[in-house]
């Protein structure tokens, strides 16, 4: 594991405390940008940094440390948001009955997976269900650790949540079941795939959108570029629709709280 995978740099040493981000590819992430402001707006810059690490390996990971011993709390994001698990020594209860996480916190040898996503993916559909009621059922797209938080926060709402997938499985039906008349039977549909993400806007998940109306209301949790292919299809057959963007500063919020508690 050469410093040329991790992009070792020195300078980062030097800070009180240092927060990144683990992922493979990170390209387009918006976290740093996110955190670098905020550390200047709270007078921070001086002692703290934010930086990206992409790990192309999830072995890599201890590497980190050893490296900047300053690291005091990490976001994970795809594909590590499972596979993260085995290297934490304790999870908090919402992350473990999610199955997935999206935020550490570190202390010397003692290293707290938590779920954020929960939070932010709540926060933004009381925005998108604003003015409604509340459905019933809900159609998730993609089975990976962003859907896990998804799946967790509809259930607790009391919604009736379908996987969809690209293949099969005892908890998912495939893109070629969703026929048309069974999509007026989900009002809520969330799209935890990175299809339409940067730089691949032209693409999105192969749904019947031609049987999308007025009562559909589709949350996607891509947030590069603003409006994604789903979310224009959806809208021109009058859906209600909505990126990611609420979600994801939600749950850096939540992150930051969490790191400056322990």
């Amino acid at each position: 594991m050469g410093t040329e995978k991790l992009f070792f740099k020195e300078a980062l040493r030097s800070y009180d405390q240092l927060y990144g981000l683990i992922g493979y590819p990170l390209s387009h992430s918006f976290s740093k940008k996110y955190f670098t402001a905020k550390f200047a707006a709270l007078g921070l810059a001086q002692t703290h940094a934010y930086d990206l690490f992409p790990l192309e390996h999830i072995e890599e990971l201890p590497q980190l440390q050893e490296w900047y011993p300053n690291l005091v709390g990490l976001n994970v994001t795809i594909p590590y948001k499972q596979e993260v698990q085995p290297y934490l020594t304790q999870l908090d209860p919402a992350a473990e009955a999610v199955g997935a996480v999206n935020t550490i916190r570190l202390r010397g040898q003692e290293w707290m997976g938590f779920n954020t996503d929960i939070i932010g993916f709540d926060e933004s559909v009381k925005t998108i269900l604003e003015g409604r009621s509340q459905p019933t059922r809900a159609l998730v797209l993609g089975t990976g650790g962003a859907a896990k938080a998804v799946v967790y926060v509809l259930r607790k709402r009391g919604m009736e949540v379908q996987l969809v997938s690209r293949t099969a499985g005892p908890d998912r039906i495939t893109y070629a079941e969703l026929a048309p008349d069974r999509i007026a039977d989900y009002p809520l549909i969330v799209n935890t795939t990175p299809l339409g993400t940067a730089p691949r806007v032209d693409t999105c998940p192969d749904l019947p959108y031609e049987a999308l109306g007025s009562d559909h209301a589709l949350l996607d949790l891509v947030y590069n570029p603003a409006e994604t292919e789903f979310m224009k299809r959806g809208e021109a057959r009058g859906a209600r629709v909505m990126n990611g963007l609420q979600m994801l500063e939600g749950q850096a919020e939540a992150a930051w709280k969490i790191w400056q508690a322990g």
